[in-house]
């Protein structure tokens, strides 16, 4: 099954996305496998865990995901795609490849973006499924992406209010599937100033990409948790589902186990969950750092409704 379609999450994490990319892995047709971007190295060299709970190693999917796309994991020199994704997948090369110019070296972005086309084409045939989800959610991987996939390309954009973001990222959160060669045992953890501009900017390039033409929903997070089921049948409606939701009125869904490759521990939750708005950074998140990350992000806070 070489003809599939592309559903790329995009946004900065701790927005929600991660639950979002898992309801919609329950949805017939659609195979949603986490965060590609970080799969060269967390799975190739470091074996961390699939979704399903085995190594990635020892996952019956993505062994056949691997022979289907590459004839064998064990031909793709993992240190290679990251020392190409180094080359063009940075937030840097952004600029040159919005104006369809990365950086002179259209090669190589052709080169490596052709290493997810075979990647999503040998997910949709082991799967059985038409849509791929993909929710490496990074700006600058959307920006190489569209310039193979164009309008072929379907994007989630995720947003959430800025402070509720700053305040997650300062959180210490274990990585359960980190093995004893992870370098992060833990999420990565920014300061305020940092989520702040990097709230900025990976929102900045994603609404760019839509105004350059990648099809894309926006999806604020305070919504959807505030209406799960409408929010929901229309993120379904936007990749072309109509049918049976796997969430109700209430928030309510039951989740089964996925093959992710990366992301939020809750990639591992299985079985009923309730979808509920987490509002803890209004009483958490000290006023000085409300006031900065408020404070840098004013100029797009708006564009959203925050």
């Amino acid at each position: 099954m070489s003809d599939y379609e592309l559903v790329f999450v995009g946004g900065i994490g701790r927005s929600g996305s991660t639950l979002i990319e898992r309801l919609l892995g329950e949805l017939p047709g659609v195979c949603s496998v986490g965060e590609v971007v970080h799969m060269w190295r967390r799975s190739l060299v470091d074996d961390e865990w699939c979704g399903c709970g085995e190594p990635f190693s020892g996952c019956s999917f993505w062994r056949a995901v691997g022979a289907e796309a590459f004839g064998g994991w064990g031909r793709v020199d993992a240190h290679e795609v990251l020392a190409l994704k180094d080359a063009v997948d940075r937030t840097r090369f952004v600029p040159g490849l919005l104006r369809a110019e990365p950086g002179g070296h259209p090669d190589l972005v052709h080169r490596y973006t052709a290493l997810y086309d075979r990647l999503y084409a040998a997910i949709a045939q082991v799967s059985g499924c038409r849509v791929v989800v993909d929710s490496s959610k990074h700006a600058s991987l959307a920006a190489c992406l569209r310039l193979r996939y164009h309008r072929r390309m379907r994007m989630l954009h995720v947003v959430r209010d800025p402070r509720a973001v700053a305040h997650s990222w300062a959180r210490r959160v274990p990585r359960p599937e980190a093995t004893a060669t992870s370098p992060e045992q833990e999420m990565a953890r920014y300061p305020p100033v940092r989520t702040a501009v990097q709230w900025m900017t990976q929102n900045g390039v994603l609404a760019a990409l839509a105004r350059r033409g990648v099809p894309t929903q926006r999806v604020r997070y305070e919504d959807f948790a505030a209406a799960p089921e409408a929010e929901f049948a229309s993120i379904a409606s936007f990749i072309g589902y109509r049918g049976v939701l796997p969430v109700d009125a209430q928030g309510n869904a039951t989740l089964s186990a996925g093959h992710t490759v990366s992301g939020n521990p809750m990639r591992f939750t299985t079985g009923s969950v309730s979808v509920r708005a987490d509002s803890s950074w209004r009483s958490s998140l000290a006023f000085r750092h409300r006031f900065t990350v408020s404070a840098l992000t004013a100029p797009a806070r708006w564009r959203y409704g925050y």
